[in-house]
């Protein structure tokens, strides 16, 4: 177990949903120190859902020292997107925001339609946004709350590819953010899980559909990753031995997942497509 990353247990904690990094303890890290760019992406333009924190935020923070413009499109987290804003910025690159529920498919085309108008064309999308909430019994998820989730997590991951399929060229890429959930699924998290499963097969179909486009689509598995979505979510016991579970015995940081994405959006990449990258601190995947 590498002594560079924080293991539990982990301080008590509980924040209100979506919560908010700065009141994390550990603080995570996505990268804003370590995250070496080589030129991967110089030139192309990325929407990132969920950009403002946690996995999107170090995704955000790698594009652009890879050389990529990008919006980030969040909830209404307004400090966090400010942040990653400027560390874009910082690189030298344009950062653009937009703030709504994607919930809505008319704010989802609206995201598209800000992204080639600021950004000047798209040719990635990482659809990773995601709401999860956890609950002992089935009887305990409300209509709404089940309604919800897979309005956020999938039926908006819909949306936002209807309308940016259009204006991506021959190399493009779409990255999903799915889950160790989709194969694995966590009682607790049953909507979320359900969600999880949908945007797997989602990915495979997708990928299969745009092949002929040669728009290359693919998804991310997450294991335990240490973001704002953890205290704001789960039950505190679960936050205290977070990440306990997998081989690594820790969370991962979402420093840690950015590579995946990277290499996923690298039109070097060119050959894959319909696939899952796991990153799961040694848990398999299969």
């Amino acid at each position: 177990m590498s002594s560079d990353h924080p293991a539990p247990p982990f301080a008590t904690q509980k924040q209100p949903m979506p919560g908010t990094t700065a009141r994390m303890e550990p603080r995570p890290d996505h990268g804003e120190s370590s995250y070496r760019g080589s030129g991967r992406l110089r030139g192309l333009r990325a929407i990132i859902t969920g950009g403002d924190s946690g996995i999107g935020r170090a995704v955000a923070i790698a594009f652009a020292r890879e050389g990529a413009d990008i919006l980030i499109a969040y909830l209404n987290e307004s400090e966090d997107a400010q942040e990653v804003r400027s560390l874009i910025e910082k690189e030298g690159r344009k950062a653009a925001l937009v703030a709504g529920d994607i919930s809505d498919p008319d704010h989802c085309r609206a995201i598209v339609r800000r992204a080639v108008d600021e950004l000047g064309g798209l040719d990635i999308v990482v659809n990773n946004a995601a709401h999860q909430a956890t609950f002992r019994e089935i009887g305990d998820i409300s209509d709404d709350e089940w309604r919800m989730t897979f309005e956020v997590n999938i039926h908006a991951m819909f949306y936002l590819t209807k309308a940016a399929v259009p204006h991506l060229k021959p190399g493009s890429a779409i990255i999903n953010t799915t889950s160790i959930n989709s194969d694995m699924p966590n009682p607790i998290l049953l909507a979320y899980a359900t969600t999880k499963g949908a945007i797997q097969n989602f990915t495979g179909g997708l990928a299969q559909m745009l092949a002929e486009k040669s728009i290359r689509v693919n998804a991310v598995a997450p294991g335990p990753v240490w973001t704002p979505l953890i205290p704001s979510t789960m039950p505190e016991e679960v936050v205290t031995d977070f990440g306990k579970q997998v081989p690594m015995k820790r969370p991962g940081q979402p420093a840690e997942l950015a590579t995946a994405y990277v290499m996923l959006a690298d039109p070097l990449s060119s050959y894959t497509s319909g696939t899952t990258v796991a990153v799961t601190g040694g848990r398999p995947f299969i």
